[in-house]
């Protein structure tokens, strides 16, 4: 079975990597992430107008209607070069704004405006069952009181979308809302995270809610797919940071010498660095086969478990082993290579972590 990409998919990727390679090196980006606001927003707009935020949206909804694989090919690039921007949240906020009809996903899509998905509220996990904040009603209109946290772009949001449970004693359905971030009774903490994202942490104390932000009353099947969505990009960001962590320490190990010989030579490093090529081809393996279930319909719970549990060990590994390979180097802000490594970390605490999906794995092939 063959799954290379596509010509389109692959001059996909190409057109994203010369973007990146010419605009978005490590010194401008770490310049990008340094500054006040910790993302650029001219880079922002040229990823829309390439047409990149429009790919996850259908086409009957005004986006492209990109596969699973469409996404791997601009994920990968992405991750590789360590995106601050906040494309993950828009993936998760973009799909459902489309799953209502919402007439705002245009200015997503064009980059004019940033919306932000709350739901997680401290599990750290990918499963809407977890969700406790409650929508009181309180006549026509809803009460919200609670905390989400890890909300990707939450502090930069031109519009919150809230996932809560409707007050209903005959039934259990999570509701999405929509807010405005300066609406009464909200307080957002806004902070870095350690790859170099933005997010926040934000509490709804007694936020009034009108009738007609209520965009949802069912929302649980449409989070659910925008949540593996993400997972799948989460893992091709990983897989991306993965292979340019193994190509730098392959350089690094070919030109840094000790004894008058390249360390590549040593069998130690040599070893070290055939593991790192198992690891790496192991997980895109796994990603590319995942994409290619998901293009076709028949991705399930544990796949996408697996998945996300075997980017992060497998991730983990890799990384580990570039910053050895590097030494006391590796560990510097001055280098990629523990900044790669970070974001191999911080994408594997999102949407669960590789033990928690990996227990998953095992208690579903249980039952």
């Amino acid at each position: 079975m063959d799954f290379s990409f596509t010509d389109e998919q692959q001059m996909l990727r190409d057109s994203v990597s010369s973007f990146l390679q010419r605009s978005y090196d490590f010194d401008a980006r770490s310049k990008i992430v340094r500054s006040a606001e910790g993302w650029s927003r001219a880079i922002w707009e040229q990823i829309a107008e390439i047409g990149l935020l429009a790919l996850p949206v259908a086409e009957d909804a005004g986006g492209l209607g990109g596969t699973a694989p469409d996404l791997v090919a601009v994920a990968e690039p992405f991750g590789a070069h360590l995106l601050a921007e906040p494309f993950i949240a828009t993936l998760l906020a973009a799909p459902l704004l489309a799953s209502v009809e919402d007439e705002r996903l245009e200015g997503i899509m064009e980059g004019s405006k940033l919306a932000a998905l709350a739901y997680e509220e401290g599990h750290g996990t990918a499963d809407p069952s977890h969700i406790a904040m409650t929508a009181h009603r309180d006549g026509e209109r809803f009460m919200l009181d609670g905390e989400k946290r890890m909300v990707l772009a939450g502090g930069d949001a031109d519009l919150l979308l809230v996932v809560a449970r409707l007050e209903d004693r005959l039934e259990d359905r999570l509701a999405l809302f929509s807010l405005s971030p300066d609406s009464d009774g909200i307080t957002i903490k806004g902070y870095q995270t350690i790859d170099g994202r933005r997010a926040a942490n934000i509490r709804f104390s007694g936020v009034q809610v009108e009738k007609d932000d209520l965009l949802a009353n069912d929302i649980e099947d449409a989070l659910r797919k925008a949540l593996d969505t993400a997972i799948l990009a989460l893992c091709a960001e990983s897989v991306g940071a993965m292979g340019e962590l193994l190509s730098r320490t392959a350089e690094y190990a070919s030109t840094r010498k000790q004894f008058g010989v390249p360390i590549a030579t040593f069998q130690a490093v040599a070893h070290r660095l055939a593991d790192m090529k198992i690891a790496y081809t192991k997980a895109r393996a796994t990603l590319l086969y995942t994409a290619a279930l998901m293009e076709a319909g028949h991705a399930t719970e544990r796949d996408m478990a697996i998945l996300k549990g075997q980017t992060g060990k497998l991730g983990r590994e890799v990384g580990e082993a570039a910053i050895q390979t590097h030494g006391g180097v590796g560990m510097t802000d001055e280098l990629a290579v523990s900044h790669l490594h970070k974001r191999i970390l911080a994408n594997d605490a999102l949407l669960g972590s590789s033990e928690y999906h990996l227990r998953k794995v095992g208690n579903l092939s249980r039952s």
